[in-house]
């Protein structure tokens, strides 16, 4: 198989009914490495919205448990993309999802925004640092996919169109990005688990490139200064090598999965997905709305 084959593949299927291989294809096949730095970056941004740092701050989960929150997180959005929206672990992991948020008071626009950090964040990541971009068949597959998954959720009003992902994204960041003690807190811990992944004198310089990442808004809205040219050059300069790099090496044969990511370390036995991520109080959570399915498929 050569490099470009599988977009190729992509290309001979529909991306309105086969949305789900394609954009597993792009995850697991094409750009793994990439998408988890991209979901983690769209989580992230989520943060400078303060009725959403605010919430995160209040819970503690990503100040106090930052690790286990990272896993349970990104193994049960793992889980949907590994096994689909009609499987027993899909359903399961939707479930997860939907007891968890329906413990807080979360507006419908703010879970629609989170949503479209999904679509748009990754494509935005891939055009300044994948070893090629996302073509037209993927872009319409990555919006299908989390139109559905956001169905499954229960949101309402959700944008079609990766360009209405898009307007959506762009419009909420201008009118609510902003300064919030609690969400500041909430980056802070975010960028202290990222460093701890990796040797303790290395943490001040993960911590730095971080920060090189961000755009003038987010750096803005959790009032850290500008970081250097220099370093902003080194860290996008070096992303930028590594995908003409990628480019040129054999494509990947085998699916790589968020599970296996070194970054998840909380569950060296393996885990159970019914067990992820929090549990609300007895009598005060449940799944809020019925789970979408396929005619042929178990009932959710």
């Amino acid at each position: 198989m050569k490099r470009y084959d599988r977009l190729k593949d992509i290309q001979r299927l529909d991306p309105e009914r086969d949305f789900l291989e394609i954009y597993r294809i792009t995850a697991t096949y094409e750009f793994p490495w990439d998408i988890t730095r991209a979901l983690e970056l769209a989580l992230y941004r989520t943060y400078a919205v303060p009725s959403i740092g605010r919430l995160l701050a209040r819970t503690a989960e990503l100040t106090d448990r930052s690790q286990k929150r990272y896993d349970d997180t990104a193994l049960l959005l793992d889980t949907v993309v590994e096994h689909g929206f009609d499987s027993e672990p899909g359903r399961t992991a939707i479930r997860r999802i939907n007891r968890m948020h329906n413990s807080f008071d979360i507006s419908n626009d703010d879970m629609r925004y989170v949503l479209c950090t999904f679509v748009v964040t990754p494509k935005r990541w891939l055009d300044a640092y994948g070893w090629r971009r996302l073509s037209g068949h993927e872009l319409r597959a990555c919006a299908a996919y989390y139109r559905t998954l956001g169905a499954h959720m229960g949101i309402k009003d959700l944008p079609q169109t990766y360009e209405d992902f898009e307007r959506t994204l762009d419009a909420y960041e201008e009118v609510h990005f902003g300064w919030d003690e609690g969400a500041r807190s909430v980056s802070d811990a975010t960028l202290e688990l990222m460093a701890s992944w990796y040797p303790r004198p290395l943490a001040p310089l993960v911590r730095g490139a971080s920060l090189a990442l961000l755009d003038d808004s987010l750096l803005r809205a959790f009032r850290y200064g500008q970081p250097s040219a220099a370093a902003r050059v080194l860290t996008r300069g070096a992303l930028r090598l590594r995908a003409r790099t990628v480019r040129l090496l054999p494509p990947r044969s085998r699916p790589h999965y968020a599970r296996q990511n070194p970054e998840i370390k909380g569950y060296p036995d393996g885990y159970e997905v019914a067990a992820l991520g929090t549990f609300p109080t007895p009598g005060v959570g449940g799944c809020p709305v019925p789970h979408l399915r396929r005619p042929d498929a178990e009932a959710g």
